[in-house]
């Protein structure tokens, strides 16, 4: 995997990952965009099964995380303008997006903002915005996730605060998650890790306080194709959240995962994959 450092029009950089190898020119690419808080680097556990589908994968750190430059005050719409600036200098014209966790609304501004060039979208345990009608935002979160979103509710202090003194609830994990955590998706854990040295808690922050906050698109209006797969036992973002996307995104279809957590959900990532290399190569 290469990993390399783009300098933006404005003077910001974008740490930039891809797996791209001599023989890439015409493979599918996946962008993916991470969780909160985590590196950019793009699933590990999941290269077998891109190598054989011929997918490349490309990806970044989010601003204020790893090796990019901090960017306070971004929404969640600014991603795609960012995603487009990579592809341009990758020269990739067209590609699907997928993400997890925090990840997953980032995909959904791709899909939104970028029509043209995303493919299909893949997007596993993610938010709805804050404030959707119909929707009880905060209710069936743990108390930690409760807590650390709802401080962002309250603006920028509160969530300093809140982070000031946060420390790590296990109970926002299911067994399953603990047990994925442990095992095939490890990786996760590898992800977090260099994301808490560098920068944080400013580059969580500004990603908490972006989700609460109008994200600057409307997900109804992606056009591609949409897959939104969440854990019916979720305690970080309740799997109501995905069942509210899915009724509002007329391309989408919805794979709710009995017994799967926030984590463990991914144990069906290989499954989206599949489901979006179909669209992407066709």
């Amino acid at each position: 995997m290469k990993e390399t450092d783009l300098e933006l029009g404005d003077g910001r950089g974008l740490h930039v990952y891809d797996t791209a190898a001599e023989d890439s020119d015409g493979r599918p690419v996946v962008f993916w965009h991470h969780g909160t808080p985590n590196i950019g680097a793009p699933p590990e556990p999941l290269f077998p099964l891109s190598d054989r589908l011929g997918i490349r994968w490309v990806s970044y750190d989010r601003p204020g995380y790893g090796g990019s430059t901090p960017r306070p005050g971004r929404d969640i719409a600014s991603a795609a303008a960012d995603v487009a600036a990579v592809a341009d200098e990758l020269g990739i014209e067209q590609f699907g997006v997928m993400g997890h966790s925090g990840g997953s609304p980032h995909a959904l501004a791709c899909g939104a903002l970028l029509p043209d060039r995303v493919l299909a979208v893949v997007a596993m345990a993610g938010l709805a915005p804050f404030g959707a009608e119909g929707l009880d935002w905060f209710a069936g979160m743990s108390d930690s996730s409760l807590a650390s979103l709802g401080a962002a509710a309250e603006g920028r202090a509160a969530k300093e605060a809140r982070e000031a003194s946060a420390e790590y609830d296990p109970e926002m994990f299911t067994p399953a998650d603990h047990a994925a955590l442990a095992g095939e998706w490890s990786w996760v854990i590898d992800v977090v890790g260099p994301a808490l040295e560098v920068g944080h808690p400013a580059a969580l922050i500004d990603d908490d306080l972006a989700y609460v906050a109008p994200w600057g698109f409307d997900p109804g209006q992606i056009k591609a194709p949409v897959l939104f797969v969440h854990g019916e036992s979720d305690r970080v973002v309740p799997s109501s959240h995905s069942r509210w996307l899915a009724a509002r995104c007329p391309t989408a279809e919805l794979r709710s995962v009995p017994g799967a957590g926030h984590v463990s959900v991914l144990g069906e990532a290989a499954n989206a994959l599949e489901w979006l290399a179909e669209r992407v190569m066709s």
